[in-house]
């Protein structure tokens, strides 16, 4: 019986689900369906395929765990196939584009399914164990916190000009997310330690994060998936400046269809983008933003966005990760017939990171300014006179982001005092 629960459980989280319960399209009365497209919430926010065997395998353990023999379990398995097709076939119409649900929910499709086809005893059983494995996450989590709470430390935090005792539980909870999926070698828990021996009383919120963060920097030499670890913790503190609240991985998958077209509005506010954007079906390209992919960054990567490339209003960034993807695919899909079919093939590709574009493209995309090319040729005359004038203008370009290569009787000339031309050397005339 444990092992056929666990089984339920394991497929269940697994973004697994029950087949009776998904969405049907024609291609799925066809028997052709790619569940690929259908998508699956983890508890740590991760967003994975739905994968109708897994469920297939634990519920036949599981009833003939409860049931007892094969020839049984295939009797009564026989007598429902017509009736759960039938079900099936009433469930959702939902786009596969669309179609992405918290395993809870799956969870809860397979209580749901056992109920009504009979099986009280199981769908029972499957409601303990699922009561019975929360009690002990919530178990094990408490134990870590009193764990590293050993040594006294109690202090209290400045969060919003409010003085209040730091949430050591929802701290934990918090690195227990990061750490989530990234094997057995990382560990919330020396984190956790590590972090609060760097605090002091009426420490504000904002530095907690990062003393946590720089404790996760520190383990990138002991094991590299570190790197991802820490990634996540920075992307909570993006979520809580742009967002202006505690928002977890799990949650930004609804909450970045609403965000979307909000900072596209801001942005053209505030003269960052352009106004052609606000012509886009902004709902879909919202809808399409796949919150899973923030958890590809690792460290560097990240952190080299959030300095560089998010955009900000009076250096408060105002930009998302997937955002900031959808925000370059629109600016590179403004031409095209089907602007929202482009942009999200192109977003699809860029968040993925199958391809990335140039960093003026990055940069300048979709705003106002849009300059989306990362090197120019121009020629120099050898009359000093033009060739000074068109240095001149050249620099006037150079405001933006890009690269420039000059070729010409100078430049030339000056190649041939040293030495012949070649790849490398016309890569030194770049201003």
């Amino acid at each position: 019986m444990q092992t056929a629960q666990n089984e339920i459980t394991t497929g269940a989280t697994g973004a697994a689900g029950v087949a009776n319960t998904a969405p049907q399209t024609p291609a799925t009365q066809a028997g052709t369906t790619n569940y690929q497209d259908y998508k699956i919430i983890r508890r740590n926010g991760a967003v994975v395929a739905f994968e109708p065997s897994k469920i297939n395998v634990a519920m036949t353990k599981a009833f003939l765990a409860v049931n007892g023999g094969q020839r049984r379990f295939r009797a009564r398995a026989r007598d429902r196939r017509a009736t759960d097709a039938g079900r099936g076939a009433r469930a959702g119409a939902q786009p596969p584009e669309r179609w992405r649900h918290p395993y809870r929910d799956v969870q809860d499709h397979v209580e749901l399914a056992l109920m009504r086809s009979g099986e009280h005893e199981v769908a029972r059983a499957y409601v303990l164990y699922r009561e019975k494995r929360k009690a002990e996450r919530a178990s094990a989590s408490a134990e870590a916190v009193a764990r590293v709470q050993e040594g006294g430390v109690s202090v209290n935090v400045t969060d919003a000009g409010v003085s209040k005792p730091l949430d050591i539980v929802a701290l934990h909870d918090l690195l227990e997310t990061a750490c989530a999926g990234l094997g057995k070698a990382v560990s919330a828990e020396p984190i956790l330690k590590e972090t609060l021996k760097n605090l002091y009383e009426g420490v504000p919120m904002t530095q907690v994060y990062d003393s946590a963060i720089l404790a996760a920097r520190t383990l990138i030499e002991k094991d590299p998936d570190y790197s991802q670890v820490t990634a996540r913790i920075l992307l909570h503190t993006i979520r809580k400046e742009i967002l202006g609240a505690e928002v977890t991985q799990a949650e930004m998958t609804t909450r970045y269809a609403e965000y979307f077209p909000k900072f596209i509005a801001r942005g053209i506010k505030a003269e960052l983008l352009d106004e052609k954007l606000a012509t886009f079906d902004l709902a879909r390209l919202g809808a399409a933003l796949d919150a899973g992919r923030d958890f590809q960054f690792n460290y560097l990567g990240l952190q080299t966005l959030y300095d560089r490339y998010f955009l900000h209003i009076e250096e408060t960034r105002i930009e998302m990760p997937q955002a900031f993807f959808m925000r370059v695919a629109m600016g590179l899909a403004l031409n095209e017939a089907d602007r929202e079919a482009r942009a999200i093939e192109f977003y699809q590709l860029l968040s993925s990171f199958d391809f990335m574009s140039s960093t003026p493209t990055l940069f300048n995309s979709g705003t106002q300014r849009s300059q989306l090319s990362s090197c120019y040729l121009t020629t120099v005359s050898d009359a000093w006179k033009v060739s000074t004038k068109r240095s001149r203008k050249t620099r006037c370009c150079r405001s933006s982001p890009a690269a420039w290569a000059m070729t010409g009787p100078m430049c030339a000339r000056s190649a041939r005092t040293s030495r012949a031309p070649t790849a490398s050397r016309k890569a030194s005339f770049r201003s």
